[in-house]
């Protein structure tokens, strides 16, 4: 158990930090240095973690590695899942499939296209909410999967024998009852701000994603890394 600093913290463009010390197994400058590095042989040598972006990665980091100390000082609730909000490049979908490497087999979370998802529903119709909901549970056991669903708010509309479903809004309130029944964590990425989503998915969704998810923002001004 070591003692980090305040300022140390800091330097990994965390200001979010209220205690002058938090104990933790976890020396997160080298856990940026190993995840660049990481990064790098995913995506290729140019990736690189920006210092706008590293308050960020600080959240993810002490979330995925259920470092209760800091996720406190953090502001992160280990008990909700992740809505992680961006704009388009900004790197959402990369770095939550480099923290699937730092989680346990339990917390490890199963990415989902959202998009991929309505063209399921397009096929098979109303049992991929169920897939998604009731049925995601590791085979034989009452332990749920945790999913993190990627660019909610990019799937289409789809029609199924005539009926058309928010398919994400309907999986999304179910994962939320089961949240509250088996402690289902869910997490999501999306270009979408608060309002975008309501428009989209109604207001008795955006009411239930507060008791769900930890909300981490990037910085606005943070650069499109697809460029």
């Amino acid at each position: 158990m070591t003692n980090i600093p305040n300022q140390q913290l800091e330097q990994d463009g965390s200001t979010s930090m209220k205690t002058k010390a938090i104990q933790t197994p976890y020396d997160y400058y080298l856990l940026m240095q190993q995840l660049e590095e990481h990064g790098k042989d995913v995506y290729g040598p140019t990736f690189h973690i920006e210092d706008i972006d590293r308050p960020v990665v600080i959240k993810l980091l002490a979330y995925f590695l259920r470092d209760q100390p800091v996720a406190t000082a953090e502001g992160i609730d280990l008990h909700k899942g992740i809505l992680l909000t961006g704009k388009i490049g900004c790197g959402k979908t990369s770095l939550i499939n480099l923290m699937r490497s730092l989680s346990t087999e339990s917390y490890r979370p199963h990415m989902v296209s959202c998009r991929g998802i309505s063209f399921e529903f397009g096929k098979i119709g109303y049992d991929v909410i169920s897939r998604y909901s009731c049925n995601a549970f590791f085979p034989y056991t009452s332990v749920p999967r945790i999913h993190c669903f990627d660019d909610l708010g990019l799937e289409q509309t789809v029609n199924y024998w005539g009926n058309n479903c928010n398919v994400m809004g309907e999986i999304l309130l179910s994962r939320y009852d089961l949240l509250i029944s088996h402690k289902m964590l869910t997490h999501v990425t999306t270009n979408l701000n608060s309002q975008e989503l309501e428009d989209t998915y109604g207001n008795r969704l955006r009411s239930r994603m507060k008791a769900m998810f930890n909300l981490i923002p990037f910085n606005p001004a943070t650069t499109d890394k697809r460029r």
